[in-house]
């Protein structure tokens, strides 16, 4: 935190370590090249196989520097559809075919979805999309696609329609460093990911990209598991907020729109950063289910319409007693940043 309040901030640094177009970047060099050192130690990347630019702002300045430096305008890329999961910066456009970002804008893209049955990737759909369209970029990845990726299965499909293989990592990305998670590293050619979620770093983004020759293992790995409630995303934030627990409404694939999204996407970091470990999450995860029974509940009662639902949730004695619970819970765990002397 004294390093992004520092005068670093304030300093012209374009261009790379060792080649700044400004004078004065010593210090500023020796950082940028720790932190790339670093980068590629927390995923345990050889740096003669991978580079890393730690420069972008954010992933999806990121994302955009990839396709930039690889396509030319109206080249082809290929991403998950974002209601199925996948990320705006993969190159969404609405049904109605409107381009609403900036990769669809300035390049040509066809979404692959989910399997309307299962909620997962369909595999052979996805191939015979890409072998017809042949994108010059395939992404794996997304923004609220909660089930494991088959990278295998992408590397033949990417290899198959002669494509650059590239993961957005952005939302698990500590898991990955972590090895909780299947690593993209084995099957991409360039990974890219925000810095500030499961990292825990400052807000910025980070490119990985594979040097020399492509070495990748094979395999497939296997996707499984579902599970849904029957409330609306807005209404169990709605409920979670009045409870001290903050997480945002989130669309899934089914949603007939943004406006009243099924799902919520939920993030641990933030309490990893207070000090919480796995006992702590069990908590936290009863207290979530606890708000998704009160939702049930007064759905059942009021009906889903915010308007009703909010009157139902007036004065609520279950809303007040989670509360009590959470607020309990939370102050055993100091706010980073602030003394608490």
């Amino acid at each position: 935190m004294e390093a992004l309040g520092s005068h670093l901030t304030n300093k012209y640094s374009e261009g790379f370590p060792g080649g700044r177009y400004y004078t004065g970047n010593q210090q500023i060099d020796q950082i940028e090249l720790l932190c790339c050192e670093r980068a590629l130690a927390a995923f345990s990347l050889d740096p003669e196989k991978w580079g890393v630019n730690v420069q972008p702002y954010s992933c999806t300045s990121a994302n955009f520097a990839v396709y930039t430096g690889l396509l030319l305008p109206n080249e082809r890329i290929m991403g998950l559809d974002s209601p199925s999961g996948g990320h705006m910066s993969h190159g969404y456009y609405t049904p109605s075919g409107k381009k609403v970002s900036a990769a669809s804008i300035f390049f040509d893209s066809l979404p692959y979805k989910v399997n309307p049955r299962t909620g997962l990737i369909d595999y052979d759909k996805l191939e015979e999309k890409a072998l017809d369209y042949r994108p010059k970029i395939l992404i794996c990845g997304g923004s609220s696609y909660p089930r494991e990726w088959d990278y295998a299965r992408f590397r033949y499909i990417a290899d198959k329609c002669g494509a650059v293989l590239m993961c957005d990592m952005a939302h698990i990305s500590g898991l990955i460093a972590a090895k909780e998670c299947a690593s993209p590293f084995d099957y991409c050619d360039i990974v890219t990911s925000t810095t500030h979620k499961s990292l825990r770093g400052p807000r910025g983004g980070i490119i990985f990209y594979r040097k020399g020759p492509k070495t990748r293992k094979q395999g497939m790995h296997q996707s499984n598991g579902d599970g849904t409630l029957g409330i609306t995303g807005k209404n169990y934030e709605k409920v979670c907020e009045m409870c001290h627990i903050t997480l945002n409404k989130s669309a899934i694939f089914g949603d007939n729109g943004a406006f009243s999204p099924g799902g919520v996407r939920i993030g641990t970091p933030a309490m990893t950063s207070r000090g919480c470990v796995e006992s702590d999450f069990e908590t936290i995860a009863d207290f979530l289910l606890r708000a998704a029974q009160i939702t049930v509940a007064v759905q059942r009662e009021h009906g889903k319409y915010q308007k009703e639902f909010l009157k139902g949730l007036q004065s609520n004695k279950d809303v007040v007693e989670l509360r009590n619970r959470v607020e309990t819970f939370a102050s055993q765990f100091a706010m980073p940043g602030y003394d608490t002397c």
